[in-house]
């Protein structure tokens, strides 16, 4: 299908993944355990929901100390030995930008070391050396659920204020090393996953602290001071770098016109906004300090966060989208539930299908801060199945060619989005089930849930079309 190209020539293409997801190498050079490497591979676990939500300091102990049990993070596809052939695959795609994370664990193996460890920043910069030399722009996350286990059991989490010193220290260094060649940097992924799973967002285990909930807020308040801060070193290094922060998106439809669940969904919808409210705007607004005090939550605030928070704003809105939310007043009032609706489709996971909503929420945004903004993640997470060295995976296709639709008419309105990245172009580890059967990518690879198989890559169908897609700027999708 060839359309009017709407794209700017600039426009970076190219695809994500995550450090914890893919690069597996879990115990070499030096690198510490972190929280992703606790989940263990449960196969009769309801795959439909997220199983990274909660953890007890004790279940942390029992994941450390357990020799019988799988846990796929761990091992990922091996990316750590693979990097090299794995990013031929998408030089031949003709990525323009690549988004990967860099483990804290490598670095700061503990999170609280005096000094970095050197072969995990040696290996990031043959990582980043090799993106570039591939003719990709790479796009640097800090921290994709890879806190040191050490934060938690230690310090509890970002919970605790002495984090943010810790935390600011491992934004800084990476800055410092790697800032001469990486301009685009997003700090933390999916800032408000909080509620959804707040062990992986803030290394906090339910009963390290009285009130869990009001630790998650206190949690983001000190994530979003560390990030001012870290924005605040970068423009002082090079006023060109560009830090960003990135939301999940959930915005959420009222059920219908009764004004209770209009209402709700706007609700619903400040849970995200507030954090980029304060990220964008510099300090924090009405609606959010009234809910605290609605639900007498108390964080400790400072003057000097304030100031900080303030004069440090981020640069751009990364966002991940895979699907839109509903909320139904008779089936919850909570601002954080979610209600099926009836006009879309689930993939097996229970996502809602829903390209238009990627235009609503992109559209809100923009309105709201008027940042330039970068898709971070956007897939389908299916089953596929390989026959004759290929998969035939014509919905993937489809669903992101559906998408980037949407992208266009955001373009012709006048929104400045500046690249799109596609979740995990090549098979990785489940974030949320862990599995390794629930594929993304453009590449196949030959592992199952509980790590059998070859390794041995394999071109999908959708490889092509994608490759198309770049190589037309959009034109052809």
């Amino acid at each position: 299908m060839s359309e009017k190209n709407i794209f700017p020539s600039n426009f970076l293409w190219g695809g994500a993944i995550a450090a914890d997801q893919i690069e597996g190498a879990c115990f070499e050079e030096g690198k510490g355990l972190t929280t992703s490497d606790m989940f263990i591979y449960q196969p009769d676990a309801n795959h439909a929901s997220l199983n990274t939500s909660n953890m007890t300091k004790q279940q942390v102990i029992n994941a450390i100390n357990d020799q019988k049990g799988y846990y796929p993070k761990r091992h990922g596809i091996d990316f750590y030995h693979t990097y090299k052939s794995d990013l031929q695959y998408l030089k031949k795609m003709g990525f323009k930008t690549f988004r990967f994370s860099i483990n804290w664990g490598r670095i700061f193996p503990n999170g609280d070391e005096a000094e970095p460890n050197q072969a995990g920043l040696d290996f990031y910069d043959r990582l980043i050396d090799e993106v570039i030399a591939d003719g990709m722009e790479p796009i640097v996350t800090m921290l994709h659920y890879e806190i040191p286990i050490n934060i938690t059991l230690k310090y509890g989490g970002f919970n605790n204020r002495q984090v943010i010193d810790l935390f600011t220290k491992y934004g800084e260094t990476l800055l410092e090393h790697f800032g001469h060649k990486v301009r685009y940097w997003i700090v933390i992924n999916q800032i408000n996953l909080v509620h959804i799973e707040p062990f992986n967002s803030t290394g906090i285990c339910v009963d390290q602290v009285d009130n869990f909930e009001e630790a998650k807020f206190q949690a983001i308040h000190n994530q979003m001071v560390a990030s001012a801060r870290i924005v605040k070193k970068a423009h002082e290094l090079d006023p060109d770098l560009q830090i960003g922060t990135m939301l999940a998106d959930l915005t959420a439809y009222p059920q219908d016109s009764n004004p209770d669940n209009v209402l709700l969904a706007m609700h619903h919808n400040q849970m995200s906004y507030y954090m980029t409210d304060v990220q964008f705007r510099g300090y924090y607004p009405g609606y959010i300090l009234h809910y605290f005090k609605q639900h007498n939550y108390h964080l400790d605030i400072t003057d000097q966060d304030r100031k900080v928070l303030q004069g440090n704003t981020m640069d751009f809105l990364a966002i991940s989208y895979y699907f839109s939310q509903m909320v139904d007043v008779k089936k919850s009032t909570d601002y954080l539930a979610t209600a099926p609706n009836p006009y879309l489709k689930d993939n097996p996971w229970g996502w809602a299908i829903d390209p238009k909503g990627l235009y609503n929420c992109l559209s809100q945004y923009w309105d709201r801060y008027q940042k330039p903004i970068m898709i971070a993640e956007n897939g389908l997470g299916m089953y596929d199945k390989l026959g004759n060295g290929t998969v035939n995976d014509d919905y993937r296709i489809e669903y992101l060619r559906e998408h980037i639709k949407q992208l266009k008419r955001c373009l012709e309105d006048g929104i400045d989005i500046f690249a799109y990245c596609a979740w995990g172009p090549i098979d990785l580890v489940s974030s949320s089930s862990q599995e390794m059967e629930k594929r993304y990518g453009f590449v196949y690879v030959d592992y199952d849930n509980w790590g059998r198989g070859t390794g041995k890559r394999y071109l999908k169908k959708s490889f092509a079309w994608y490759q198309k897609v770049i190589a037309t700027n959009g034109r052809e999708i």
